[in-house]
């Protein structure tokens, strides 16, 4: 059961084949069994999962169930719950129990899914590895000597082991995409405010977006359906209706036109990975899909872009953190200055440092309009590539990641190079499309991902692309060895 799809398991709990607390209970039971290698989840809802389980079981009982009810997932430990620790990874959160539900949160209760536990993630989920938890590192299920990706690790590797049938997960410059790429499932990251941002911890706010972890495009669409929508509590949220994603996934594809940008399999894409994308590529052409290749001219400005960016929001929101409201407070301060100083450099681990002093400085005096107006103007021209781009093609394929998993602790002391990482899905946030990762093939016995990008609110098409080509090939059926 624990291998099923969610489209699987809703038809299970539907014919009655089992019961949501029977079903809850497996993964509880997984994750015990499972998890002490892996390290996926900071806290594990039992008796809260359980109850939540029960409750679906009588709703269906009376006949109220919809697709989802019932269904057992984790959150990533960035989105608020109610009563339960959420840590965002980091020290600095370690004791914080939030006072009510993120509104993706609150959407999946509607829908009647149950919570199995919060995932594991880089410490406010700035990194690409997973390493930076205040928790420990995440060990991606097809090889525990690896990283699964970041920051949404621990959920990316949850479902992964199928510890989980699903899970949420935020992407701010590709913590959706490339851990699901590197741990071998499907990712999805919708337009920038197609999901509400409330309740889910702050890290670069105009980049940030919540989105869905599962085995397959299909499963995906069923998630996202659910956490998408518009939010008044947010307002960044778009007010435009909702389609239901799994309506359009097995509409033909003939006559599609498909854009690959050249600076995309150039230098840096491991050859093996490019193979792989080759061979999917000739699965699209049997499926009469049409392929030319196009140019995103100002890609190799979009690392230096976010990474002036990105640290600067993430400054001006942390710096929320002081030890007097909520969250981590130093013993004994001597006064203000020093409980301000010592809570936040005891709080936040070297990521987090690092990122903080570099926006601090890209938004200094002096060094604004040189640094952070200048990142801005960038992100205009990377915009207008992708419209230009558009113009010609439906969608633009690429590789996820440039390579598979990396060793764990490899690139912890070269963070130029794990931030390479993201180099094929910064883009796609600054620009605030929609992003699909799905498994392509494996290299060296570690999976690989291809990447669909969308135009805005795209989201149903490149679900529907990447169904297609799952209906075609079995890499997103493939389990790690032992789960």
């Amino acid at each position: 059961m624990q291998h099923k799809t969610i489209k699987e398991l809703s038809t299970a709990l539907a014919e009655k084949k089992i019961s949501s607390v029977e079903l809850t209970q497996l993964f509880l039971d997984r994750i015990k069994q499972h998890d002490k290698k892996l390290n996926c989840f900071i806290t594990v809802t039992d008796e809260y999962a359980l109850s939540a389980a029960k409750a679906a079981d009588e709703k269906r009982a009376q006949g109220k169930a919809g697709a989802l009810t019932g269904i057992p997932i984790a959150q990533k430990d960035i989105f608020c719950t109610d009563g339960v620790k959420t840590t965002c990874g980091s020290k600095m959160l370690d004791n914080f129990i939030a006072p009510y539900n993120a509104t993706s949160v609150e959407k999946f209760i509607q829908a009647g899914t149950v919570m199995l536990g919060k995932t594991n993630m880089d410490e406010f989920a700035m990194g690409s590895s997973d390493e930076n938890s205040f928790y420990g590192p995440v060990k991606n299920p097809w090889n525990t000597e690896c990283v699964p990706g970041g920051s949404s690790g621990g959920s990316a590797a949850a479902v992964a082991a199928c510890l989980a049938p699903g899970a949420t997960g935020t992407d701010t410059g590709g913590s959706i995409r490339q851990p699901a790429a590197l741990s071998g499932i499907t990712g999805i990251k919708p337009t920038y405010g197609r999901v509400s941002r409330y309740g889910m911890i702050a890290f670069a706010s105009s980049l940030d977006q919540g989105g869905v972890f599962a085995r397959t495009a299909e499963d995906a669409a069923m998630l996202l359906g659910a956490m998408a929508g518009f939010d008044p509590n947010d307002s960044t949220s778009v007010n435009q209706p909702v389609p239901d994603y799994t309506a359009t996934l097995n509409d033909s594809i003939k006559g599609l036109r498909i854009g690959l940008p050249k600076e995309y399999f150039s230098e840096g894409l491991n050859p093996e990975v490019g193979k792989l994308i080759e061979a999917a590529i000739k699965e699209y052409e049997k499926m009469g899909a049409t392929f030319e290749e196009i140019s995103l001219p100002n890609t190799s400005l979009s690392g230096p872009a976010y990474y002036v960016i990105a640290p600067a929001e993430c400054s001006s929101n942390l710096a929320r953190y002081d030890g007097v409201r909520y969250g981590y407070r130093c013993e004994n301060p001597k006064d203000l200055e020093d409980m301000y100083k010592r809570s936040r450099s005891e709080g936040f681990g070297s990521e987090v440092k690092r990122r903080i002093m570099i926006g601090t400085y890209v938004l200094s005096a002096g060094y604004y309009d040189a640094y952070y107006l200048k990142a801005q103007q960038i992100r205009r021209l990377i915009c207008n590539d992708f419209n230009e781009a558009f113009k010609k093609v439906d969608l633009i394929l690429s590789p996820t990641a440039p390579t598979p998993a990396f060793k764990l602790g490899e690139k912890m002391d070269d963070p130029v190079s794990m931030y390479l990482s993201d180099i094929y899905t910064i883009a796609v946030n600054l620009a605030g499309l929609p992003g699909i990762s799905v498994p392509a093939g494996f290299v060296n016995k570690l999976p690989v991902g291809m990447q669909l990008i969308g135009n805005l609110f795209g989201e149903a098409k490149i679900l529907n692309v990447a169904h297609q080509y799952q209906l075609a090939t079995d890499w997103h059926k493939q389990i790690p060895e032992g789960y």
